[in-house]
C-alpha cells in the first residue's frame, strides 16, 4: 500500500488519533515563527492543517501535502490565513531554490520513504538565515530500539517510520545548522528541531 493510498484512508481519522497528543508542542514550536513582517513560509506537509490555527496571521502560507484527502481537511482550518494549497511530494518540492523565509515540517520527515532527500529539499528551498522548524519522532544515534526497528518495515507502508535518526540525516545536510534540540513527547521520541540555513 502507497503513503498516498494509506493516507486517503487515515484522513478521516487522523485529527481524532493526533491533534490532541500534539497540539501543546505544536503551538510551542511555532511560537518561534517570527510574529512581525509578511514572509513567505512553507508548511512543509501540511496533513489536515492541525498547525493553522497557531500560525502567525501576518504571513503568506504555501502548504503542501501528497494526499489530496489531508489538503481538503487543511482547506476547512485556513481561516483569514493567506494560505496557497498545493499537492506535491515534499522529496521533489516545485519551488526554486531559496524560496522561503522559513520552513516547518512537522511530522513528515519520519513518514516519507526517503527522510534524506525530503530534508534537503527543505533545506533547498529556504533562504539563507531562515529558520527550519522539524517536530518529529527520531532515534538517538546508537539507540537499538529494537521493536521499532521490528516494525518499521510494516509502519512505513501505513504511516510513519520508527527507525530514522535524525543525526544522520543532518550530517549529509551541510547547508543546515542544528540550533536547538528538544525532547517534547514520549520520553524524548518526539523531538522539537529548531535549525538555521547556513
Amino acid at each position: 500500500m502507497s503513503l498516498k493510498h494509506s493516507y486517503t484512508l487515515i484522513a478521516p481519522f487522523y485529527d481524532a488519533v493526533i491533534s490532541r497528543a500534539t497540539q501543546r508542542v505544536r503551538a510551542d514550536n511555532l511560537k518561534q515563527l517570527p510574529a512581525e513582517g509578511a514572509l513567505d513560509i512553507l508548511i512543509d506537509g501540511i496533513g489536515t492543517g492541525l498547525d493553522l490555527p497557531h500560525l502567525p496571521p501576518n504571513h503568506r502560507y504555501t502548504g503542501v501535502d501528497l494526499t489530496p484527502a489531508m489538503l481538503r481537511q487543511a482547506e476547512k482550518r485556513r481561516g483569514a490565513l493567506a494560505l496557497d494549497l498545493l499537492q506535491c511530494d515534499c522529496q521533489a518540492l516545485p519551488f526554486p531554490d531559496r524560496h522561503f523565509d522559513h520552513v516547518v515540517a512537522h511530522l513528515i520527515l519520519a513518514v516519507v520513504p526517503q527522510p534524506l532527500i525530503a530534508l534537503q529539499e527543505a533545506a533547498r528551498v529556504l533562504k539563507p538565515g531562515g529558520t527550519l522548524l522539524v517536530l518529529d519522532k527520531f532515534l538517538r544515534p546508537g539507540q537499538k530500539a529494537p521493536l521499532r526497528r521490528l516494525l518499521t518495515p510494516l509502519s512505513r507502508h501505513i504511516a510513519t517510520r520508527m527507525d530514522v535518526v535524525f543525526e544522520d540525516l543532518l550530517a549529509q545536510t551541510p547547508a543546515l545548522r542544528l540550533e536547538s534540540d528538544r525532547p517534547v513527547l514520549a520520553g524524548g521520541w518526539f523531538r522539537a528541531l529548531r535549525l538555521v540555513k547556513c
